[in-house]
C-alpha cells in the first residue's frame, strides 16, 4: 500500500502476466460455449427497431434507365408555351448535346380528391393518387446510369457499399426463415452494374440480395399477352430449387454434418469465421426454400380477379410475386423493369409508351392488392428511377440532327411513395417552370434513404457497421428525414 492509500505502480512484467490470464479466460469461455453445442445466433432473426415503426417491409419498383418526370408525374405548361425556344439561362451541361425546349407529347389529367395531375402514360397509377406521395424534387449526384444506380441502391456512386435491402436485413432481420430476407426480381440482370446493386459488400454475406430472373420462355401456352399466372410453373423460374439427386432427409444430414465440422473447427480456433458462418447460413436458407419458394412463386394459385388486376407481361408477374413475398415476411423486394436501361429514351420519348403500358397497371395493382390483403398500412412502396430526363430535346448522332428524345437529368426528377406511414394525395417539392432543376424542398437520395429507414423504425445515423477502421452507414455522413411526408 502506498503512503496516500493508492495501489503502488505495477511493473510491466506483472501487467503482461495479468493481461495474458484475461485473454486466456476469454478464449476458454468461447471454447466451452462451442463444446456445449451452442449454435450461433441466426443473423436473419427478427430484431426490434430503434423506435416504433410505421412500415415492416419495402417493395421497390424500379424503372431502370431514367423515367422522364415532365412526361409522367411533373406537368410543365411552360414547356407548351415555349416549345422550340432555348432554355432560359443558356445551354445546360448534360451528358449529351441538347437543343431547344421540347413539350411533352403526352396529355395530363387531374385525378382523385387531391386533384394531382398525372400523364396519360399512367392512368391506373393516376387512379391511386390519393394513396401516393409524389416527391417532385429528387436530386442525385452524377448523370450516368452506373453511378446513379449505385447511389439509389447503395447510397454511394462507386461499387463496394452495401445495398439498401442489405442494410434493412442487417438492422431488422426478416420474418420468414424459409425465404431470403431480400429478393431482387428482373427478367434478366438489370443495367451494366448488376449484382453490386444488391450486394452486401462488407456486411455479412447472408444479407446480400437473392436475384431471381423472373422470365418465362414463350411457348404456345405462354405468350407476352397472357395473364401472369396462366400455365405458369414456378419450377421453370427457379430450376435449381430442387435437388434431384438427394432427398430432403439426405440434405438435412449433409447440413448437420457441416454444422458438426464447424463446431470441430471452432474447438481448434474459437474465433468465428464470418464467411464460413454466412456460407452455412445461406445453405440452411436454400434448404428451407425448397419447401416454401415453389409455393410463394406459384402465382397460379391466385384468383382470376387478382390475375386480371395485374394484367399481362413480365412486370405484372414481378409485381404480383413481390406482393406474395411481402405477405410471406420478406423484408425487401425489388422489381426491375428489364435488362439494361430500358427507360433510357435518348432517341424518342415515345419509347416511354411501351414501358409505361407494361408498368402502369401492375404498379397500381400493387397498391390495390396490398390493400385487399391488409398489408398496405405497413408495407412501404417506393417507385422511381436513378434520375430523370431533361426538358430539352437531345441533339446527337455526331451530325447534329434533332431527335425527339431527352438526355439524363440528375438535377430534378420525381419518385413516389405509398403505404407504410406515408401521407397519400400529396406532392412534395417542385422543379423549376421547365422541370429541369429542383427549386423547392430538394430531396437528395440520402434524404430518401433516411426517410425509408425512419419509416421502418431505424435511426439512419445509428445503423452502422465498422469496417476498415471506420463506421459506415447507408446515408454516409448526410441524410435528413422528410417528416412532412409522414402521416
Amino acid at each position: 500500500m502506498s503512503i496516500d492509500g493508492e495501489r503502488p505502480p505495477i511493473s510491466r512484467r506483472a501487467a503482461l502476466r495479468q493481461a495474458c490470464c484475461g485473454f486466456g479466460t476469454l478464449g476458454l469461455t468461447g471454447l466451452l460455449s462451442h463444446l456445449s453445442g451452442a449454435e450461433p445466433a441466426n443473423p436473419l432473426a427478427p430484431r426490434a427497431p430503434h423506435f416504433p415503426a410505421r412500415a415492416k417491409r419495402v417493395i421497390f419498383l424500379f424503372m431502370n434507365g431514367g423515367l422522364s418526370q415532365v412526361d409522367s408525374f411533373d406537368p410543365k405548361p411552360m414547356l407548351d408555351k415555349y416549345h422550340g425556344q432555348p432554355l432560359p439561362g443558356g445551354a445546360i451541361a448534360t451528358e449529351r448535346k441538347t437543343g431547344a425546349l421540347m413539350r411533352s407529347p403526352f396529355t395530363f389529367k387531374k385525378y382523385g380528391k387531391a386533384g394531382i395531375e398525372v400523364s396519360e402514360l399512367f392512368p391506373h397509377v393516376g387512379e391511386c393518387v390519393d394513396d401516393i406521395c409524389f416527391i417532385r424534387s429528387m436530386v442525385t449526384d452524377i448523370p450516368n446510369h452506373e453511378p446513379s444506380m449505385l447511389m439509389m441502391n447503395t447510397g454511394h456512386t462507386q461499387v463496394g457499399r452495401p445495398s439498401l435491402g442489405s442494410w434493412l436485413t442487417y438492422g431488422l432481420g426478416t420474418d420468414n426463415k424459409n425465404l431470403p430476407g431480400y429478393v431482387v426480381l428482373c427478367p434478366d440482370v438489370p443495367t451494366t452494374v448488376g449484382p453490386p446493386l444488391w450486394n452486401s459488400a462488407f456486411l455479412p454475406a447472408v444479407h446480400q440480395g437473392t436475384f431471381i430472373a423472373d422470365k418465362v420462355e414463350k411457348s404456345e401456352k405462354q405468350t407476352a399477352d397472357a395473364l401472369v399466372g396462366k400455365d405458369f410453373d414456378p419450377k421453370t423460374l427457379i430450376s435449381y430449387i430442387h435437388n434431384e439427386k438427394f432427398t430432403l432427409t439426405e440434405q438435412r444430414r449433409e447440413l448437420d454434418l457441416l454444422a458438426t465440422l464447424n463446431r470441430l473447427q471452432m474447438e481448434r480456433d474459437p474465433v468465428r469465421d464470418p464467411k464460413l458462418e454466412a456460407a452455412i447460413q445461406s445453405m440452411e436458407t436454400a434448404y428451407r426454400m425448397q419447401t416454401e419458394a415453389p409455393d410463394v412463386f406459384d402465382i397460379r394459385k391466385e384468383s382470376e380477379a387478382t390475375l386480371k388486376l395485374y394484367g399481362a407481361g413480365h412486370t405484372a408477374r414481378g409485381c404480383l410475386m413481390a406482393v406474395r413475398l411481402a405477405q410471406r415476411g420478406v423484408r425487401m423486394v425489388q422489381v426491375y423493369y428489364a435488362k439494361g436501361d430500358p427507360w433510357d429514351a435518348h432517341a424518342d420519348i415515345q419509347a416511354h409508351r411501351k414501358n409505361a403500358k407494361d408498368s402502369d397497371q401492375p404498379f397500381a395493382a400493387v397498391i390495390k392488392d396490398l390493400k385487399s390483403r391488409g398489408l398496405f398500412k405497413d408495407t412501404l412502396v417506393v417507385c422511381g428511377s436513378e434520375f430523370g430526363r431533361t426538358p430539352v430535346m437531345e441533339v446527337g448522332g455526331g451530325a447534329g440532327q434533332t431527335q425527339n428524345g431527352r438526355d439524363h437529368n440528375p438535377f430534378g426528377f420525381t419518385m413516389w411513395l405509398a403505404g407504410g406511414g406515408v401521407k397519400g394525395g400529396m406532392v412534395y417539392g417542385a422543379t423549376d417552370d421547365f422541370g429541369f432543376k429542383a427549386v423547392d424542398k430538394p430531396v437528395h437520395v440520402h434524404d430518401l434513404h433516411a426517410t425509408i429507414l425512419h419509416l421502418l423504425g431505424i435511426d439512419h445515423t445509428k445503423l452502422t457497421y465498422r469496417y476498415s477502421g471506420r463506421d459506415f452507414r447507408l446515408t454516409d455522413v448526410s441524410g435528413t428525414v422528410i417528416h412532412d411526408i409522414i402521416a
